[in-house]
């Protein structure tokens, strides 16, 4: 390895990864520079892919990138289905957000109101050796808040209204382009459908989430509300995947829209913007989905209740406000009416999203490094991994679970 000039961290990086990396760096026109690999995130942030900082100094100056490296332990790519949630990307980044950009060029929108993602210096779909590089963020001055707190409510209303933006620009590229709508909708594969294809072994790991779900909390009604919700959203995403391509109103949703898939720039104390990363998740959906995972997944029950319905209605305004600068109309495209119609049918399978998530968004670091290390190993012992809490998370993990059962029921969801 030492021929391709690489110092630092390369570890869980293979030789074809490493190949296509040196070439990527090449045609960005930098050869025989200094490049440097570092670790990126704490444990937590990351699970689907090792993700590593690239640092290239050469004569033309010097860069930095994102790199997400698909993993390469077996257990880990079946069960976080890496080819697929790699080629979801792959298509988001060198396709469908392209796409978008050009359509908002086309329609002269200012430069700094234009929906913003990372750079994709290139991305490799070769099996198991995928390999995705991306603009490296906080090299402009974007941060990612901690994932174990609540969004505060200006970060909230930022993302919501990229979200709105996101959203948006779906409906005018199938107003548009409806064959290239087509294309995506095809192309981007549903992960949660593949659950009911699961392993029986994989399935009970599900169980046994729903297991320690219900032993945390003390509330009988609430156990029950649990029992099931996790194990059946398999054939609730299968059920979906059949409907939602044939509906008008659905679009090209992110998929993981939580703390650690955004990142914030401030001047001062000052919010300026956000970003949309993490498109591994992509696919043909409600924007209610997006919607209710954020929502639930990134804010407290405090926050909630004082902002819900004025967080829906905002991102509705700014959907509307998008969908104008191309002769659009929200109350035809998508009316407020049918986002609350939506929310109420994608109620159960957002609670069961919510639930899945619950342990890993509370871990601390320790618990969150047995996680990645538990998805590589065999299932009997990653069943057994989520009943290993500490007493202080198990307190945050009770909090978490009943602000999510009371919410969903005082907002109409369940």
């Amino acid at each position: 390895m030492a021929h391709y000039n690489f110092e630092g961290n390369i570890s869980n990086v293979n030789d074809r990864q490493l190949e296509f990396i040196k070439s990527a760096i090449e045609d960005l026109g930098f050869k025989e520079s200094k490049v440097t690999f570092e670790a990126v995130g704490a444990a937590g942030d990351n699970y689907a892919a090792t993700v590593k900082r690239i640092i290239i100094e050469g004569d033309n100056g010097k860069l930095a990138m994102i790199a997400k490296i698909a993993p390469s332990n077996e257990n880990m790519r079946l069960r976080l289905n890496a080819p697929l949630t790699f080629g979801n990307e792959h298509i988001m980044y060198k396709k469908f957000l392209p796409k978008l950009t050009q359509l908002q060029k086309q329609a002269n929108i200012p430069e700094d109101e234009i929906l913003k993602f990372p750079k994709c210096y290139g991305s490799s779909v070769e099996a198991p050796n995928e390999v995705i590089l991306l603009e490296d963020l906080k090299e402009d001055g974007f941060v990612m808040m901690d994932r174990l707190k609540p969004l505060s409510e200006e970060c909230v209303t930022s993302v919501l209204k990229n979200l709105a933006v996101f959203h948006s620009l779906s409906y005018v590229l199938k107003n548009k382009e409806p064959e290239t709508f087509n294309y995506f909708k095809d192309n981007l594969k549903n992960m949660w459908a593949a659950l009911v294809n699961a392993p029986s072994e994989d399935l009970a790991s599900l169980e046994s989430i729903e297991q320690l779900y219900m032993g945390v909390v003390d509330n009988e009604e609430y156990k029950n509300l649990i029992k099931h919700k996790i194990c059946q959203l398999g054939p609730l995403n299968a059920k979906m995947s059949v409907i939602e391509p044939a509906s008008r109103y659905a679009v090209i949703h992110h998929g993981d829209a939580w703390t650690t898939n955004f990142m914030f720039k401030f001047k001062g104390d000052e919010l300026d913007q956000s970003i949309l990363i993490d498109y591994q998740l992509s696919k043909i959906s409600s924007p209610a989905t997006d919607l209710l995972y954020m929502i639930f997944n990134c804010t407290d029950i405090e926050s909630r209740r004082k902002n819900y319905h004025n967080w829906l209605d905002y991102y509705h305004l700014e959907l509307d406000k998008s969908l104008s600068n191309y002769g659009l109309k929200a109350s035809r495209v998508y009316s407020r009416e049918l986002l609350d119609a939506d929310l109420k049918r994608y109620g159960k399978l957002g609670f069961g999203s919510c639930l899945l998530v619950s342990n890993i968004m509370i871990a601390n670091s320790e618990e969150a490094s047995k996680f990645k290390d538990f998805f590589e190993s065999d299932t009997e012992a990653l069943a057994d991994s989520f009943y290993e809490i500490h007493d202080d998370t198990a307190v945050l993990l009770r909090k978490r679970i009943t602000g999510l059962i009371e919410d969903f029921y005082a907002f109409g969801l369940l």
